[in-house]
């Protein structure tokens, strides 16, 4: 049996926050105390509007990758965050974007779990808009 087969996985936890302005990635560790590597939509494209793009996510994702190869980790837990509240609840554009281009870069995903923040009867709703 030769070493690469002995050897153990490391993961990692990637942190996909996806908003409808912007996606951020933060990967951590297992236990999320140390950040590895971070990055936001800012810092690929010049544009405002063009932070929350798919194109934007998959940059982001493809240069968080190569740093995580870098750091020694093969595998990734993927945790995804829309906005919550009392609004839209559904991921941005940019999440299924930076999933897919972290298992295309050949990092192994683990498991893609939704920890959108969901209000337990929080703030009154906005009033309905009469036409």
């Amino acid at each position: 049996m030769s070493e690469s087969e002995n050897t153990e996985k490391r993961w990692g936890v990637a942190h996909v926050h996806a908003s409808f302005n912007n996606t951020l990635i933060t990967v951590t560790d297992l236990t999320g105390a140390e950040t590895i590597v971070k990055s936001s939509g800012g810092a690929v494209v010049k544009q405002n509007r063009d932070e929350a793009s798919p194109y934007a996510a998959m940059q982001m994702a493809e240069s968080v990758a190569e740093d995580i190869k870098a750091a020694g980790i093969d595998g990734l837990h993927v945790r995804v965050r829309g906005p919550g509240g009392n609004g839209n609840k559904s991921p941005g554009p940019g999440a299924q974007a930076t999933i897919r281009a972290l298992a295309r870069a050949g990092l192994e995903i683990g498991r893609i779990e939704d920890v959108t923040p969901i209000p337990h009867d929080g703030t009154r709703a906005p009033k309905n808009s009469r036409l």
